[in-house]
């Protein structure tokens, strides 16, 4: 069994137990892992008998506040400089963000805190938002009910980006009879189908939460994802929800969305309409194939085609709800970080 020691926030500037919650979920069988979030405790721990050290730095956008402050800034430096010479190995993290994402936020805003440092990224990719709203969901009761559908579509958008505009502007003739936002024009749901607990819904804090009634009053759920690029494929909470509520969805997402999604054990609807969309390249032959198929299930019996998917869509809520799958998502995030530390240490 080889220990693993992580301070899981340098700066206790982040959220560090959600951290630690995450990677207590692991299931690695020879690699134990112990965390804390309080720099000034790490005497209470024997560093040398952990045979990794981990140092985490929260690199998300709200740290911008911090730039300026030139006291935070040397305290980092010491603190990283006494943690580096301790044998520690940095992470620097933003689960919330993709690869993409945290690229772009660097070069607009830049990555703060700033700090020179040997390093590898946190970013999202399949495991942290499943995470989060296995966490989130798995003791709440949901009263979802596919019977009766009053509109076509349900088609969420709050942050403004290029693909989703895209989409939008073409699919937009399609969407007369669906539910859908589009906070760039100031399009909202109609009230009752707002979070009861939020009538007016903020612009971050409440993405995870689940309310049934537009998903039970909605035939097919349009995600349009974080990205679309040809890249790393990044799964938010826009999946998981529908994946919860058990419906109908198509995913305008990165190239092979649907294909990872198979990989890590849930299955798609490719047997009851094309899905062929996921295999394009191109992103605006993406989203011109995504608009095809928004058409023609407009003209499909959506009550014979949830009869038919009764068996997939259960096998879907239970592989989210499932803890080993997760973990075994869960489980390779972890072993990248320590497949670094090893590198780090031999090229030391």
């Amino acid at each position: 069994m080889q220990r693993n020691f992580i301070l899981t926030d340098v700066m206790k500037t982040g959220y560090h137990v959600d951290l630690e919650e995450f990677i207590g979920m692991h299931s690695i069988k020879d690699q134990s892992f112990d965390c804390t979030g309080e720099y000034y405790t790490l005497h209470d721990y024997d560093l040398d008998s952990y045979d990794r050290r981990f140092a985490i730095i929260d690199t998300r956008l709200d740290n911008a506040r911090l730039k300026d402050n030139q006291e935070f800034n040397q305290e980092l430096k010491r603190r990283c400089d006494l943690l580096h010479s301790q044998g520690f190995v940095f992470i620097k993290s933003n689960p919330w963000e993709s690869i993409e994402n945290f690229e772009n936020i660097a070069e607009i805003y830049g990555i703060y805190p700033i700090i020179d440092i040997e390093h590898i990224l946190w970013t999202g990719d399949v495991s942290w938002f499943w995470f989060f709203m296995y966490r989130k969901h798995l003791k709440q009761n949901f009263t979802f009910d596919h019977t009766d559908k009053k509109y076509d579509f349900l088609y969420l958008n709050k942050q403004a980006r290029s693909h989703r505009k895209l989409l939008y502007e073409k699919i937009k003739p399609l969407l007369t009879n669906s539910l859908y936002t589009y906070w760039e024009e100031n399009n909202k749901l109609p009230a009752e189908y707002e979070l009861p607990w939020a009538q007016n819904y903020p612009k971050t804090g409440k993405d995870q939460d689940l309310y049934e009634k537009p998903y039970n009053d909605t035939k097919y759920n349009l995600i349009s994802e974080t990205n679309d690029n040809n890249s790393d494929v990044f799964m938010t909470e826009k999946i998981w929800k529908p994946i919860i509520a058990q419906q109908i969805f198509v995913v305008h997402g990165n190239y092979l969305y649907l294909q990872k999604l198979r990989e890590i054990g849930f299955k798609t609807f490719g047997s009851y309409f094309d899905e062929t969309y996921d295999l394009e390249k191109d992103s605006y032959k993406r989203i011109d194939a995504i608009c095809k198929l928004c058409k023609d299930l407009l003209g499909k019996n959506w009550k014979d085609m949830y009869l038919q998917t009764i068996a997939l869509r259960q096998h879907n809520y239970d592989t989210f709800f499932n803890k080993e799958k997760l973990q075994e998502q869960i489980n390779k995030t972890l072993i990248t970080f320590l497949e670094f530390a090893d590198s780090s240490q031999v090229s030391s």
